[in-house]
């Protein structure tokens, strides 16, 4: 089984939807003959031609826009943002129409669309560069909100994104993309959205957390080992829908909870997981939560 980086398994999962899927199509700026901007899609043109990786204008209202024609007309368009913080332009497409469609169809048209964009920061990276807004989409019904934090993971949920009847905004953690390297399929296979995982067992405490604080909840999880305290660490990998039911029955077996994301504190997603474990398990809580975000 090859070692592969977070890019390496995107562009693995790409390749693979395509070749499984001539309605799968890619689009973007710069994603055809310079394969992108980090190189997700370094390739994909040579092997499926320029009708279906397309270079784009820089317009990201228009890449949404004919992606979302495209879905409704049979299409699967995977559509790359570049950065983030340029999704702004696009955000009347997704929020006004792209989130809309299957509810105000009543249910004739899906609309299968990803958006894919690298997201945050810790790379020293410029204005509208590094932003860390997943909980503007999580808040809106009608999308699924994915963030991998590790190669393995990246290419199963890709898979699952790519294969969903209904939108899905994948944010790539930039720190994440060459950080690390492990053991993942070269064959296609997929994880579910919505479904948590565990990466570290434990029975004094709860620290819940997703895409690039990951890493770090684990190593503090191990140095609070060195101390005798037992910390569970669970990756969300989906934000929406957001597995609470992994979530609550940590709780309930630690008794306390600590929330840690990169994005801003105020509102976050760390904010529902407090509400919903108070709202559901305040019982079972013998401290009170904690939540380690950034700055507001």
């Amino acid at each position: 089984m090859p070692l592969m980086n977070m890019i390496q398994s995107l562009n693995s999962a790409l390749k693979l939807e395509m070749e499984r899927d001539p309605n799968v199509i890619v689009l973007g700026e710069d994603v055809g003959k310079d394969g992108g901007v980090f190189r997700v899609t370094e390739g994909l043109m040579e092997k499926f031609g320029e009708n279906r990786v397309i270079d784009t204008p820089l317009a990201e209202s228009g890449i949404v826009g004919v992606s979302l024609g495209l879905a409704l007309a049979g299409w699967k368009p995977v559509a790359e943002i570049q950065f983030s913080g340029f999704i702004y332009p696009a955000f009347d497409q997704i929020i006004s129409h792209v989130s809309r469609m299957r509810n105000r169809s009543r249910g004739t048209y899906h609309c299968p669309l990803v958006v894919r964009t690298p997201c945050t920061g810790g790379v020293k990276s410029l204005e509208h560069h590094g932003e860390s807004m997943e909980a503007l989409f999580v808040h809106k019904p009608g999308i699924n909100v994915v963030m991998p934090s590790s190669p393995y993971d990246a290419k199963g949920l890709m898979a699952s994104s790519v294969e969903n009847l209904d939108p899905v905004i994948f944010f790539e953690p930039l720190k994440a993309y060459r950080a690390m390297k492990e053991e993942v399929p070269e064959e296609y296979y997929k994880i579910p959205l919505g479904e948590a995982k565990v990466k570290r067992e434990g029975s004094d405490a709860t620290i819940v957390t997703y895409g690039t604080m990951v890493k770090p909840s684990l190593d503090a999880a191990e140095e609070l080992q060195q101390k005798n305290i037992s910390a569970e660490v669970i990756d969300l990998r989906t934000l929406s829908p957001l597995d609470f039911d992994t979530v609550l029955a940590s709780v309930k077996k630690t008794g306390r909870l600590v929330v840690v994301h990169e994005a801003p504190r105020k509102c976050g997603v760390g904010a529902e997981i407090a509400a919903t474990v108070a709202e559901k398990a305040i019982l079972e809580l013998k401290a009170p939560i904690e939540r380690i975000t950034g700055f507001d």
